[in-house]
């Protein structure tokens, strides 16, 4: 007989998890075959806001959530806990594809899903340590400088002004964060630290006290026309909603919708106050700087820096394992990162290493949609960005699935479709020389002090 995970086992996942309050004992699963009005694979951000809107707006919708394991279990529970305005694709790619006033108005609808997660959070009484304090984006080199003023140039072009984005100088982006080397970076004040763990479980039971049936323990094995088949049973329903993420690719028929990239995180011990007063990061700003390999992180309300980046492989074939969130070599590089960042941190101690995978469409953009041909809906893509674009997923696809006509359900992400991803073995090598080179572009930078040419080659390769 299979042993049940047990609340330690989840709690192993991430410091998010570890810290959460209440048990993770999985929920009761799916019991046998089910018919319902709406039925959603994935118990994560995506899937439980959608039921949130939907149970919001709809008391009586019966509705239904088969998650895998534990609500929370991927990426939602895992992540850097950056609720952001964030979006992976560009104003300037966006505008190519749907028009100058439709990128900016996905941009302007994704500053005001900030507030709304906020929103939803106090209202209903889900302590997920909120503190918006923006975030900084650190220039420790000339040519990030020259990228931080392309980007501010880049919003004034779209109507975002000094109260969405502005340009910092030396001393002024040291307030902010006291980092090495800083020459100065960028501040949007749309970005909120979180505890994702607490939110996405706080979620899970807010939608089960309005009725939503939420099964644990009962991974979906397809996504049909109208149903939901797991081993326990089909879920049968009007219409079924895929928020899988960086699993999809495990699900028939999709194993090159999107592709699963691991991004690894480290969080210290408890820092004192007088290593914080170096540190600077009064008021929770989330930050990073202006390499092209990812780092982020946050001070947590508990007084940890909690800190990540991109840099594991990709695996062949899309596999996602447990064994692929413990890269030691990643967890190295990013505590030394950290300690140069922050020498005051060099020698504190590395308390939680974890990991796990994010989704990444081809071309780079995130999407939402709904076909009423097979009442399948879908939300994911997001490249890391997930904590807030998962709430606005979630409300497009209650407007989607109720038909309110609403504005959210004109924006350009909405029915986009990516192409696929390459057959292996091209895209293993296509992705992972890609993080190679972009590695290889940062060490470039800093010896040469001039751009990396490499770097728009392979974004330009990688959709980005």
């Amino acid at each position: 007989m299979e042993r049940m995970p047990g609340d330690q086992t989840y709690r192993s996942l991430s410091l998010w998890l570890d810290t959460v309050p209440g048990s993770l004992a999985p929920g009761d699963p799916l019991p046998g075959d089910l018919a319902v009005d709406v039925a959603i694979a994935g118990g994560g951000l995506t899937g439980l806001w959608t039921a949130y809107y939907l149970a919001s707006a709809q008391p009586g919708l019966r509705i239904a959530v088969c998650e895998a394991e534990i609500a929370g279990f991927g990426a939602s529970g895992r992540n850097g806990g950056w609720c952001s305005a964030l979006f992976p694709a560009s104003l300037p790619k966006l505008a190519r594809t749907a028009g100058k006033d439709a990128a900016a108005a996905m941009y302007r609808a994704m500053q005001a899903t900030v507030d709304e997660v906020g929103r939803v959070a106090a209202a209903e009484s889900i302590d997920c340590h909120w503190a918006k304090g923006g975030t900084v984006q650190l220039a420790r080199s000339a040519t990030q400088l020259d990228r931080a003023r392309e980007k501010v140039s880049e919003a004034r072009e779209f109507g975002f002004g000094e109260d969405d984005v502005r340009l910092l100088g030396a001393d002024e982006a040291r307030e902010f964060a006291a980092a090495t080397a800083v020459l100065g970076g960028t501040y949007t004040p749309h970005c909120a630290a979180i505890h994702p763990a607490r939110l996405v479980r706080g979620l899970a039971q807010v939608v089960r006290d309005r009725g939503v049936q939420v099964f644990e323990r009962t991974p979906v094995t397809e996504i049909a026309t109208r149903a939901l088949r797991t081993p326990n049973g089909t879920v049968r329903a009007e219409y079924v909603v895929r928020a899988t993420e960086g699993y999809t690719p495990a699900l028939p028929g999709l194993h090159r919708e999107v592709v699963p990239v691991y991004s690894l995180m480290i969080a210290t011990e408890p820092l004192p106050e007088p290593v914080w007063a170096q540190i600077g990061l009064a008021g929770r700003p989330t930050f990073g700087d202006g390499r092209h390999l990812i780092i982020y992180g946050q001070r947590t309300a508990d007084g940890r820096l909690a800190f990540g980046g991109r840099g594991a492989p990709y695996h062949l074939g899309s596999a996602v394992r447990p064994s692929f969130d413990q890269v030691p070599a990643v967890f190295e590089a990013l505590r030394q990162t950290l300690g140069k960042l922050f020498p005051a941190v060099a020698d504190a101690k590395v308390t939680h290493q974890w990991g796990g995978p994010l989704g990444i469409a081809r071309d780079w953009c995130a999407s939402a949609g709904l076909d009423r041909a097979t009442g399948v809906g879908w939300a994911g893509g997001y490249v890391g960005d997930g904590v807030s674009t998962t709430n606005l997923a979630g409300r497009t696809l209650a407007d989607l699935i109720l038909e309110t006509g609403s504005d959210l359900t004109r924006l350009p992400w909405v029915n986009h479709r990516s192409r696929q991803w390459e057959a292996e073995p091209l895209r293993w090598l296509g992705i992972n020389a890609g993080l190679r080179a972009m590695n290889w572009a940062d060490q470039a930078e800093r010896r040469t002090g001039r751009p990396s040419r490499v770097a728009d080659v392979v974004g330009r390769f990688l959709g980005g």
